[in-house]
């Protein structure tokens, strides 16, 4: 059903205008499938250098000022690439025209003033949202982890009749909120939902966002745990009643090896006969001994111990001992990316490590690879593991988040023959070297592994039911709000 409403769509970075990680994608693919099923909607990200360059029509519409005494803000209407959805861009050049990503410099320290920089985002947003620049208003706003999560606040303080709905991509990712910040930006701190964790941006918008959403089932019921809560588990479970888990699609057309441009042989589910050719190609891209007989895992990853790389690491002498060969993509904790590229120089010929973010290389790892592993302490949704099983790839996962909702394990007796990949039980290295054992010995028998390579690919991961799911969350939020 269309919902005609409209809405505005605000994250700190959306593919192709920036990425760090899988917030980027589902900025990018979420709003353009709401598109599609009926809602006017538009976008809203900072103004980096590479948005600016990317937006090639990007004209002024609104200027807002000084906001909180970091310079001239002001706001531009463009298109964005590929989709073509209207994006607004929050133009402040000291804040975020900078050498560097969205939240780190170039060496990969975050900036300091980055609470000021997304605070001035978000009034900037809620400036939009209230007085609607070239005559567009807003119903509702959709803000995306703490980055942006202060609008429905700002919102609030404002008065203004906009609905709002916050999605948690990452609880982990909060953001210290200071009573001085909440002065200044208007924010009532006598309101006991914000004292119910630590103060921050975070919590400040799971106190005031109409609806709220995450990125899978489990991870809805994981956060509202001390485990996985992160500080926030008794605020969140107080607002369990308007919290609801929606697994994250992935855009199918990007990610399609019938089609996939980046491969170096197209493949499909009937005919899997070119990902032999992709394995060979990227074992010679790589430095990797070509061996169609041996195993190739892939880890594609930021290089943090949230994504169990640690564990990885630690295992990785003795999976290599027992003849297979592994290549990473990645960057990010600078001790892990040291320990991986020494041990590479270590192992020549097994091992392949490259230190970027590589969008293309991405694609010919995953369609290359015979098994990805993900061995994250939690994930609330992950998007690698549903692009490998996509392209034949068999994942090796721990079972949190949305990897146990996603991934149906082929060990497991009751999987009655629909198996996609294999779940590690217990984060260990001993765990993870057992998991990749059992693996290994399905790589070596043909027609159960090809079986496996087709449950996987056969799987619907598209946008078009979470799309479906996010328009009746915005209806709701609409009648509450």
């Amino acid at each position: 059903m269309k919902s005609g409403l409209r809405a505005l769509f605000c994250a700190a970075e959306i593919y192709p205008m920036a990425k760090t990680g899988g917030l980027g994608d589902v900025a990018a693919a979420l709003p353009a499938a709401l598109r599609e099923a009926g809602t006017d909607i538009r976008l809203l990200m900072p103004a980096y250098r590479s948005a600016l360059a990317s937006v090639t029509d990007a004209a002024p519409v609104q200027v807002l000022g000084d906001i909180n005494g970091c310079g001239p803000t002001d706001v531009l209407l463009g298109s964005a690439p590929q989709t073509g959805l209207p994006v607004y861009l929050i133009r402040n050049q000291r804040l975020f025209e900078r050498d560097g990503g969205p939240y780190h410099d170039a060496r990969g320290r975050p900036w300091p003033d980055n609470a000021e920089r997304f605070a001035v985002l978000c009034r900037a947003a809620a400036a939009v949202a209230t007085d609607g620049p070239g005559g567009w208003r807003p119903e509702l706003v959709h803000v995306n982890d703490w980055h942006t999560a202060l609008i429905p606040s700002v919102l609030g303080a404002l008065g203004a009749p906009v609905a709002s709905v916050l999605t948690i991509h990452n609880a982990a990712y909060q953001e210290p909120l200071t009573a001085d910040m909440q002065e200044r930006l208007g924010i009532p701190t006598g309101r006991g939902e914000l004292h119910a964790a630590t103060p921050s941006f975070l919590s400040a918008g799971i106190a005031a966002a109409d609806r709220l959403t995450t990125v899978s089932p489990t991870y809805a019921k994981e956060i509202q745990t001390p485990q996985f809560g992160c500080g926030l588990e008794r605020l969140l479970a107080a607002r369990a009643a308007v919290l609801r888990g929606i697994l994250n699609g992935i855009d199918v057309a990007v990610w399609n090896p019938h089609t996939d441009e980046h491969i170096a042989q197209r493949y499909s589910e009937r005919d899997l006969s070119g990902k032999a050719g992709c394995k060979r190609a990227l074992c010679a891209e790589m430095g990797l001994a070509p061996d169609s007989r041996k195993p190739l895992l892939a880890c594609v990853s930021r290089l943090t111990p949230q994504k169990g790389l640690d564990v990885l690491l630690a295992v990785l002498p003795q999976l290599l001992a027992a003849d297979l060969s592994f290549v990473v993509l990645g960057t990010g904790d600078r001790a892990l990316e040291s320990g991986f590229t020494k041990l590479a120089e270590r192992h020549p010929g097994c091992l392949a490590v490259r230190i970027a973010y590589d969008e293309a290389l991405a694609h010919r790892i995953v369609a290359g690879a015979d098994l990805f592993v993900m061995p994250s302490r939690f994930e609330p949704c992950g998007l690698n593991q549903m692009y490998s099983q996509r392209y034949g790839t068999i994942p090796i996962v721990h079972p949190v988040g949305g990897l146990a909702d996603t991934v149906r394990d082929a060990a497991d007796g009751d999987a009655g023959g629909e198996g996609t990949g294999f779940f590690i039980a217990g984060l260990s290295p001993a765990k993870l070297a057992a998991t990749a054992s059992t693996a290994v010995r399905w790589y070596h028998d043909t027609p159960a592994w090809q079986q496996l390579q087709r449950n996987g690919m056969k799987q619907d991961f598209s946008w078009k039911e979470p799309a479906r799911a996010y328009a009746d969350v915005y209806r709701a939020a609409l009648r509450s709000g």
